[in-house]
């Protein structure tokens, strides 16, 4: 299985939830932890793992040879990031804007379209008390988050569970991250803020038919009114974890609420059960 914690906005408690649930569950099932969240990860400062591997992550960029080159512009016309642009007799290459895709050799009828890697990112993997952990870093400057976390998602072990600590937003390394995924967590906090951003993440999950439920963190803070847009949208809330100045202390000590509050192990074994039922009721609706 593999379950998404994501969120409309930064600063919900993703990371929190992610690392909490992969340490009440490591001692009943294969756990495997990814931090997808490559422009800043975060997720080691908790888990403390030891890193046995590393790799870097690089995309293809074109090189355009100008002796064969016949300047038609067909390569600038089939690019849909207009990293390229076709003069009278030069070609500009804008390497911030190009996504790898390889289209531009493809359809060039010269054949003057070769690629050089540019390295964006590493990937390293190691282990934290049983929990197999992944995680990407994007190399500061570099615009495109999704390569490292497709490379990120590849390097996962197979079978267990698989928990994805995704990105904050709902833009694009968001979509790659929770891409297969069978469930999705949303925390969210329940002020104006957190509902919209909230009511942004459901509508994606929607969109790419992930079955989500949130997790209402810092709750006694704000209003009801994310409470109300649940039921109204048939959303469940899974779990709610309180505004307790404890779990904030513990948090900026780099200690999860699984480790500094041990009941809490008990609330994480029930969310995934919880998580597991509506999962197997979807499977079991679909074969209907």
């Amino acid at each position: 299985m593999v379950i998404s914690v994501a969120s409309g906005k930064g600063g919900t408690g993703k990371t929190l939830v992610a690392t909490s649930l992969a340490l009440s569950l490591k001692d009943r099932e294969k756990v495997q932890l990814l931090d997808c969240d490559v422009e800043e990860p975060n997720a080691h400062l908790f888990l403390k793992p030891t890193f046995t591997h590393s790799k870097t992550v690089s995309i293809p960029i074109p090189k355009v040879d100008e002796e064969r080159c016949a300047y038609c512009g067909k390569c600038a016309e089939a690019c849909h990031f207009n990293a390229i642009a076709v003069m009278k007799e030069k070609v500009l290459i804008f390497r911030e804007l190009c996504h790898g895709c390889g289209v531009c050799s493809y359809v060039c009828p010269e054949s003057a379209i070769s690629e050089d890697g540019r390295e964006i990112g590493v990937v390293e993997l190691g282990y934290s008390d049983g929990v197999r952990f992944v995680q990407g870093t994007l190399i500061v400057g570099e615009p495109i988050a999704p390569p490292v976390i497709r490379e990120v998602k590849e390097s996962a072990g197979r079978g267990g569970i698989v928990i994805i600590d995704v990105p904050p937003g709902t833009s694009c390394p968001v979509v790659e991250a929770v891409k297969g995924s069978d469930f999705c967590i949303l925390v969210t906090e329940p002020t104006p803020f957190g509902l919209n951003d909230l009511a942004l993440a459901v509508e994606t999950m929607r969109e790419l038919d992930i079955p989500c439920g949130v997790i209402l963190n810092r709750a006694g803070v704000g209003n009801g009114k994310v409470e109300e847009y649940c039921k109204k949208e048939g959303i469940p809330i899974l779990l709610t974890i309180p505004l307790d100045t404890e779990i904030a202390r513990l948090y900026s000590r780099g200690i999860t609420l699984a480790e500094g509050m041990p009941e809490w192990k008990e609330h994480f074994l029930a969310l995934f059960n919880r998580i597991r039922e509506i999962t197997n009721e979807r499977i079991s609706s679909a074969k209907r």
